[in-house]
């Protein structure tokens, strides 16, 4: 089998990431530049200082990927790169560089679904067996994956409003604490052990889909109810209040991990065959939730595989990954790629 170099491109939100994967090798680079500090103030993501971002980062980003994996472009075969989903800004400036790179070096292009980096994002450090269930949860995306082989995968649910990620963040803003909030919300969880105090409502969507918006309304009336949060003036009441920010958190977190073990157990009757699971994207940083999949799966003796963080996040190593065994299957883009 030839040796191929695969170049990956990852600017669909606010990260700008580049990786280099080998496809005998594995994995020789991987470099991203985080825009948190960025964004911090404002609470969330802003587009266009994303967008700005991407663009002051992209190129030195790539060249510290190649100086780290000891190769040159004349060195790349392959140039993958997210196209979908993300902020259109970003995303452009990820697939116009990387067009005008494959134009100029006459290299082969494949654009990546972002969710589909995520799904195989356990591969670049282990080999889940097929066929196995995936979770991807972040900021921006909540799905359960069926994944029957390399490039082969079917949605099983996703989530019909809010992401999971995105109900940390909101209610981390709600309760006037900082972002991104599943760090900040996890910490304060643990500080009162993890304990269910206002049993939030578990009612999700309908199937294997997932719902968060009608949580993170039931956490804000429930606010009100209480004299908490000011509706009008859209402010919470109570800023110096630990101990109730710390029992919203943590009956927030209770409530979330149990709709994902929810969603596996209805899963895992519908699809006995599976053999494994794996758990992705931002929110599988979190242990609380982490740990709660792996008393599930203990039950019925099924591994679960979990990326480093490093590869939880957005980055450029997944991109490269999932490219590289496009090139090998034949499935190469042209130079009208565009976002979608």
């Amino acid at each position: 089998m030839k040796q191929r170099i695969t170049l990956g491109i990852e600017t669909s939100c606010d990260e700008t990431a580049a990786a280099i994967y080998h496809s005998q090798k594995g994995l020789l680079s991987s470099v991203l530049f985080s825009q948190i500090a960025l964004h911090k103030e404002f609470g969330g993501v802003v587009p266009e200082i994303a967008s700005r971002a991407q663009l002051e980062k992209i190129n030195p980003i790539i060249e510290e990927a190649l100086t780290a994996a000891s190769c040159t472009l004349k060195d790349i075969d392959v140039i993958a790169v997210t196209c979908k989903p993300g902020l259109p800004g970003s995303l452009l400036v990820g697939v116009c560089f990387a067009k005008s790179m494959a134009y100029v070096l006459q290299k082969p292009i494949i654009g990546i679904d972002h969710l589909e980096g995520h799904a195989f994002s356990s591969f670049i450090e282990y080999t889940p067996p097929f066929p196995h269930l995936c979770i991807t949860a972040s900021g921006g995306h909540t799905a359960l994956y069926l994944i029957e082989d390399y490039g082969r995968y079917s949605t099983l649910g996703h989530t019909v409003d809010d992401a999971a990620g995105e109900a940390f963040d909101k209610i981390s803003k709600l309760l006037g604490l900082g972002y991104p909030g599943g760090p900040i919300i996890e910490q304060l969880a643990g500080q009162v052990n993890f304990q269910d105090f206002f049993e939030y409502p578990r009612a999700s969507a309908a199937g294997l889909n997932f719902s968060f918006s009608g949580l993170k309304t039931a956490v804000l009336y429930d606010l009100v109810k209480r004299g908490y949060y000011d509706l009008e003036k859209k402010q919470f009441l109570k800023p110096g209040d630990l101990q109730l920010q710390q029992q919203v958190a943590s009956s927030l977190l209770v409530c979330i991990a149990d709709i994902f073990v929810e969603k596996l157990a209805k899963a895992y009757k519908q699809y006995p065959e599976i053999k494994a699971v794996t758990f992705v994207g931002g929110v599988a940083c979190n242990r609380y939730i982490r740990g709660r999949i792996v008393e599930w799966c203990t039950q019925y003796n099924l591994q679960l595989f979990v990326p480093s963080a490093r590869f939880c996040t957005d980055n450029a190593a997944m991109i490269a990954l999932v490219g590289n065994y496009k090139a090998e299957q034949g499935k190469f883009s042209t130079l009208e790629l565009d976002i979608l």
